[in-house]
């Protein structure tokens, strides 16, 4: 059993930045990528970026890319998002997941556990 709690959501003035957070606890495996997913209203569940074990690689979707940042610390058992420069574009409910192999992957059904998100709101 593997919890995922995600925090830092909240509301903001589009150009604002926000950083969450997601912490590990439980049974998890020493070797596993961590991602970070998001869920606008109306719209289904999209990837927005990944980390492997190791922090080394990175893999950011297109549309965040020169945005957000993700990165990690495995000795807190815990996975950053930092978003910049944000734009109402970016509200969702922001969800943390954990693969448990080391490399990245933007594929939802590689993710075996998954936090129950953060509520990001961007106001124009």
């Amino acid at each position: 059993q593997v919890q995922l709690v995600e925090s830092g959501g909240g509301l903001v003035q589009a150009g604002g930045s926000l950083r969450l957070s997601c912490a590990a606890s439980g049974r998890t495996f020493s070797n596993y990528a961590m991602g970070w997913f998001r869920q606008a209203p109306g719209k289904e569940r999209e990837f927005v970026a990944a980390i492997s074990w190791s922090g080394v690689s990175t893999y950011i979707t297109d549309s965040v890319k020169g945005r957000f940042t993700i990165s990690r610390d495995n000795a807190k058992n815990t996975v950053y998002l930092q978003m910049n420069s944000l734009k109402p574009e970016d509200t969702a409910i922001y969800y943390c997941a954990q693969r448990p192999v080391g490399a990245v992957s933007p594929r939802q059904h590689d993710y075996n556990y998954w936090g129950q998100g953060t509520q990001v709101t961007v106001s124009s």
